[in-house]
């Protein structure tokens, strides 16, 4: 770990453009290389929040849901990339359980894309839940935050699910 990322427990550059300033600087090849020497640990970091996300989702909704989120789960689970889609969102947006992960009443998470989905095919049926989910987001917003600024880009991360990398 660099020194000068110890004990930080916030963005050590102050605004996007300085951090793309740094492009080439000390402290930006000190992260490059820190993340590309750390590949292993980070994928099972996030294989292991997925892996206890479902628990906390299911103990989270009444019993009557439960087996339809759980199915839902799982037929993503089986599909090629379904493993990719489910680790990306839940990391990406969370589980969709916390009150911080709601606007208006309505949550963002995998919990609410995992109920939004339809009967279809179980990557499609995922990636469009998402952007509904999402777009419900943007909408619920206090308009202070203007979240419409990502939208553009968090629909192209979720068609990835079902259209491919």
């Amino acid at each position: 770990m660099p020194r000068w990322l110890k004990g930080t427990t916030v963005c050590p550059w102050s605004t996007r453009a300085a951090f793309l300033a740094d492009k080439e600087g000390t402290r930006m090849k000190e992260l490059r290389s820190l993340l590309a020497g750390t590949v292993a640990i980070q994928a099972r970091f996030l294989a292991l929040r997925l892996e206890s996300a479902l628990p906390k989702i299911l103990a989270s909704v009444p019993a009557e849901k439960r087996e339809y989120i759980h199915r839902n789960f799982y037929r993503v689970a089986a599909e090629p990339l379904g493993m990719y889609a489910l680790v990306d969102y839940v990391n990406f947006k969370g589980e969709g359980i916390l009150l911080s992960e709601r606007y208006n009443g309505e949550g963002w998470g995998l919990l609410q894309v995992l109920e939004g989905m339809g009967s279809g095919s179980a990557l499609r049926e995922f990636s469009d839940a998402a952007m509904r989910v999402l777009t419900h987001r943007v909408v619920n917003a206090p308009s202070s935050r203007d979240e419409g600024r990502w939208l553009p880009g968090w629909k192209n991360r979720v068609r990835t699910y079902a259209d491919g990398l």
